[in-house]
């Protein structure tokens, strides 16, 4: 059974998130557009081709939204995952940056503590998730005021007050999905026939890199399959960590439908 048969159940007030999600994604457009004619816009998607993610890309390529997307290419990705994201960059109307950790310090870690450092000790796995991807993520966002997640509250307690919009930092975070239920990610999925991670066929809803990944079992947590052998406190690699612990949600209610009750 794929993922699409199993997950794909819209929640009643689907619509409402459907219009809510586009909303915050024209305005993250038009608020941080490029400042100057010929120049970057200021806001960015970060994607790791995940179900979440190749919806949000799905909506700026089909609102024409100028939105520029990146993907972190840790060099430890599935196979599955390196062949979605080519055909992804092939067929994206938004531009597609890959950006790669620098080849010097994967394999000056690599040579000191080994290809599979990460199940030593989580301070390893951090600092291999540093190199791999941190380091990156800061050269995906130099010179943007915003960027764009996946983050939907649903999938994890440490995620469960994700707001749509986040400026508690200095960067703006804009979560589109945050209302969102895995049903209602699958129904867009389907219902707008979007190529996806055929990982998430095999029980796979978190994708990450491959060693850090594995399938979930029926009644597990969406994140179980992410550092399964950590405590669960732990099971972040740093994109989504925030210096504070408050969070400020911009003033958008202006901008978006009223939610129905439910």
């Amino acid at each position: 059974m794929s993922a699409i048969d199993l997950h794909a159940r819209p929640s009643s007030d689907y619509v409402i998130k459907l219009a809510e999600a586009r909303a915050v994604l024209s305005q993250a457009a038009a608020q941080f557009a490029a400042p100057a004619e010929g120049g970057v816009s200021e806001v960015t998607q970060a994607s790791s081709l995940g179900a979440e993610d190749v919806v949000i890309s799905h909506l700026i390529n089909s609102m024409e939204l100028d939105i520029g997307i990146f993907v972190l290419e840790t060099g430890r990705l599935h196979q599955e995952t390196l062949t979605l994201l080519e055909q992804f960059k092939a067929s994206s109307r938004a531009p597609v940056t890959v950006y790669h950790p620098v080849q010097e310090s994967v394999v000056q870690f690599v040579a000191r503590e080994g290809k599979d450092a990460m199940y030593k000790s989580i301070a390893l796995r951090k600092e291999c998730c540093g190199i791999r991807k941190m380091e990156p993520l800061a050269r995906a966002l130099a010179g943007k005021k915003a960027w764009i997640t996946g983050l939907r509250r649903e999938q994890s307690g440490a995620r469960a007050e994700v707001p749509l919009v986040d400026t508690s930092e200095a960067r703006t975070k804009l979560n589109p999905l945050a209302n969102w239920t895995w049903g209602d990610v699958w129904h867009y999925i389907r219902e707008n026939q979007v190529a996806y991670n055929p990982l998430h066929d095999a029980f796979f809803p978190s994708i990450g890199c491959e060693p850090c990944t594995r399938a979930i079992s029926l009644g597990e947590d969406f994140r179980s399959g992410r550092w399964w052998w950590e405590d669960e406190t732990a099971k972040e690699c740093g994109l989504h960590v925030k210096a504070a612990d408050t969070t400020d949600t911009a003033p958008v209610s202006s901008l978006l439908p009223n939610r129905a009750s439910t």
